[in-house]
């Protein structure tokens, strides 16, 4: 059974920086591709970042590109989200999530497996 547990989130000034640590277990993850999601309140949930696992090849959303940075330890099986330059705008809970494949998604519909969420709080 896969189990994807985040950590890591917290409050933050705007400008600052915070790292997200996604452990992942419960399967050999080589042909998963792994992504980062928020979701602030009253919104939908929005792609935020994604990494595939074995080659590492990533793809981000326009509004974080430049300030955010998805990868992987192998070795630890897990997934990181360096976020620097953070904004108020980027407050929301953020989920890790996994899907089956390489190819690139945006959509949360594609990925079959949820952590349960870290809070993050960029205060102006």
């Amino acid at each position: 059974q896969v189990q994807l547990v985040e950590s890591g989130g917290g409050l933050v000034q705007a400008g600052g920086s915070l790292r997200l640590s996604c452990a992942a277990s419960g399967r050999t993850f080589s042909s998963y591709t792994m992504s980062w999601f928020r979701q602030a309140p009253g919104k939908e949930r929005e792609f935020v970042a994604q990494i595939t696992w074995s080659a590492g090849f990533t793809f981000y959303a326009d509004s974080v590109k430049g300030r955010f940075t998805i990868s992987r330890d192998n070795a630890k099986n897990t997934v990181y989200l360096q976020m620097n330059s953070l904004k108020p705008e980027d407050t929301a809970v953020y989920y890790c999530a996994a899907k089956v494949g390489i190819s690139y998604s945006g959509s949360s519909r594609s990925y079959n497996y949820w952590g349960q969420g870290t809070q993050v709080t960029v205060s102006s």
